[in-house]
């Protein structure tokens, strides 16, 4: 090497050594910006100004460093977009996530917050999916994680009541009641199972009040037939009984004008050399009495089925609930 490329070599060292301070000092200014940032969307998250929050969080994603502290801040902008319903946001931002840190420490909690989103989405059975998922990824090693897998049986009970499999739902929510005391889901689960168990005793009610208003109609049914019956046979035995009558009336006027005629004296007289006629016995005399026979039953017959409608009647109520 010669001395005008040491030289050159030289003064590159010497100008490297120069900028190094300056370049060290702003990569500590954009770290101390980033950690600045960050901490700011903390409190305002802690102070629920979610969008507050998701601002400086997004601030601190773009002037991050390294991945970690990309991950880091990208995973609470996600947050922070989900505690103010701005779902279409956090949805892109998961697959952002996942396409550029795939096996950042937030992958598998991301599991857990993408079954959230779909549940608020209506997305019901790809929620459940996802939160078996993550318990399947997860143990009670911790109170963190004992407490994110009590929050996913109990949105799998609720994913399930939404769609009103409630006997299923039942079976998550006592879990997290008998499972998990002191998750913060608990108070939650019991009031799902109290509704749960309310709407059971609403379901039978309702069936007992159906058959109930289906049995009433058999019964107003049976009630409007067995009044029909009887009218009409009462009216036939009136019919009857009126035909029957008016026969034996004509027939006690046809006979009676031949019994009473008055006789002449001519007549009387030519009687006192007639023998003596037997006693008139009117030839229609057993018809008739078979007739009265027969009129009377009938008449009874008819009291008798009058007498039932009204008791009928009586047993049902006049212009009542019928």
């Amino acid at each position: 090497m010669g001395m005008r490329q040491r030289g050159r070599v030289f003064w590159m060292i010497l100008a490297g050594l120069t900028l190094l301070p300056a370049f060290i000092n702003a990569q500590e200014d954009l770290h101390s910006q980033y950690l600045r940032r960050f901490q700011n969307g903390s409190q305002f998250y802690n102070m629920s100004r979610w969008q507050e929050a998701a601002i400086e969080f997004r601030r601190a994603q773009e002037i991050a460093a390294g991945m970690d502290d990309w991950s880091r801040a990208l995973y609470w902008v996600i947050l922070s977009q989900m505690a103010y319903s701005d779902f279409g946001s956090a949805l892109m931002d998961m697959e952002e996530l996942d396409r550029r840190a795939p096996n950042s420490p937030y992958t598998r909690d991301m599991v857990y917050h993408r079954a959230r989103l779909y549940y608020e989405q209506g997305y019901y059975e790809d929620a459940i999916l996802l939160f078996n998922r993550y318990n399947s990824l997860t143990t009670d090693s911790d109170r963190e994680t004992s407490e994110r897998r009590a929050a996913a049986f109990f949105w799998i009970g609720e994913c399930l009541y939404s769609i009103g499999e409630f006997d299923e739902a039942e079976k998550f929510y006592s879990w997290v009641v008998g499972r998990y005391p002191t998750s913060p889901k608990v108070e939650a689960s019991a009031y799902r199972l109290d509704i749960i168990k309310q709407k059971k005793i609403e379901a039978e009610l309702l069936a007992l009040l159906q058959w109930s208003h289906e049995e009433s109609l058999r019964t107003s049914e049976e009630y409007q037939r067995t009044i029909r019956t009887y009218e009409s046979t009462l009216n036939m035995y009136q019919r009857r009984i009126a035909e029957l009558t008016g026969s034996e009336t004509r027939q006690e006027i046809n006979s009676g004008g031949q019994d009473n005629a008055p006789l002449n004296d001519a007549s009387s007289d030519a009687s006192r050399n007639i023998i003596p006629m037997q006693p008139y016995i009117p030839a229609q005399e057993p018809e008739r009495s078979q007739m009265q026979k027969e009129t009377g039953s009938l008449q009874d017959m008819a009291i008798l089925l009058e007498n039932r409608i009204q008791e009928i009647l009586s047993e049902h109520g006049a212009g009542g609930y019928w």
